[in-house]
């Protein structure tokens, strides 16, 4: 499990202990094994940044160190502990967090100067980067985005769902423009299948669609199992399954065990991740630009 970053201030304090300047390399690399991390877990990035969570938390780690003037950056990646990190290890502490280190002027005035911007306090003793507090409003402002989109798809027309399904996936770059993937969609809605697209502009492959537009219940394997034989009866070999429902197991399983033939199930869950990505029946409303120090400018020729 990722260490939070109240956790890691401590153990990187030791570390520091031996008075030598270290690189922030050296530093990740021994919070990773003092913490047990897996490559999985320092792999772990934020949703909305794209940053890994691990190395976020030791450089906002290493932040609040230097804030409260325990440790020192001597030179470009590097650090050193400070007298007074010196004395903070001569305490014998057995937790090093945001409530001890406001005890030093330099930290109070930067941490509550900078709240809420800064790393807050969730729920207790957790303090959480502002990376973490921007991934964790996004979801909600999402989950919220879709509970309503869902309830707008719900009520449209079978026609107007399918006009949705066809800019969806023009969105995402399939079948060429929305004239084109019109033209076909619905010409085959008998024998099984609702529509059919090119796989690209070219025109190379079909690939036949079932959408359901369900306001309850679940999609079990018979529905599965049977637009793959429509597809077999087309000699086709990929078909997409989009619905507003969900898939039961089964019919999960069933798809993924498929030998020859390819069938992906698009569920509400991910019928609403893609609308949102692809800005189907949503816009942006705003931008909000996260920017770092480019490190390259500031090195000396």
């Amino acid at each position: 499990m990722i260490p939070s970053l109240d956790e890691l201030m401590l153990p990187m304090l030791k570390f520091l202990g031996d008075g030598q300047e270290h690189s922030m390399r050296e530093v990740e690399d021994h919070l990773a094994k003092v913490f047990n991390l897996t490559e999985e877990e320092i792999a772990q990035r934020y949703e909305v940044s794209g940053d890994s969570i691990f190395k976020n938390r030791v450089s906002w780690a290493r932040t609040y160190l230097l804030k409260a003037k325990l440790i020192d950056a001597p030179r470009r990646g590097y650090v050193i502990i400070t007298d007074r990190g010196r004395d903070v290890l001569a305490q014998n502490l057995t937790r090093l967090d945001c409530k001890f280190l406001e005890k030093y002027p330099e930290f109070f005035s930067f941490y509550n100067g900078s709240k809420p911007k800064g790393p807050t306090i969730n729920g207790g003793d957790e303090v959480r980067t502002p990376e973490e507090e921007i991934s964790e409003n996004l979801d909600q402002l999402n989950q919220a985005l879709k509970d309503d989109l869902l309830q707008r798809v719900l009520s449209l027309s079978p026609a107007r769902f399918e006009m949705l399904v066809i800019q969806l996936i023009v969105r995402m770059g399939y079948g060429g423009s929305f004239e084109e993937v019109s033209q076909l969609l619905g010409k085959a809605g008998d024998e099984g299948v609702d529509g059919v697209i090119k796989e690209d502009v070219l025109g190379l492959d079909n690939v036949y669609i079932q959408a359901k537009r369900w306001t309850q219940g679940s999609i079990g394997r018979p529905e599965v199992q049977s637009f793959v034989g429509a597809l077999q009866g087309k000699g086709a070999n990929k078909g997409i399954f989009i619905t507003t429902a969900t898939f039961t197991k089964d019919a999960w399983q069933y798809a993924e065990s498929l030998k020859g033939i390819k069938v992906v199930l698009i569920d509400r869950d991910k019928l609403l991740d893609y609308m949102i990505r692809y800005n189907v029946g949503v816009h942006v409303d705003r931008v909000l630009e996260i920017k770092k120090i480019d490190e390259d400018y500031f090195l000396e020729d």
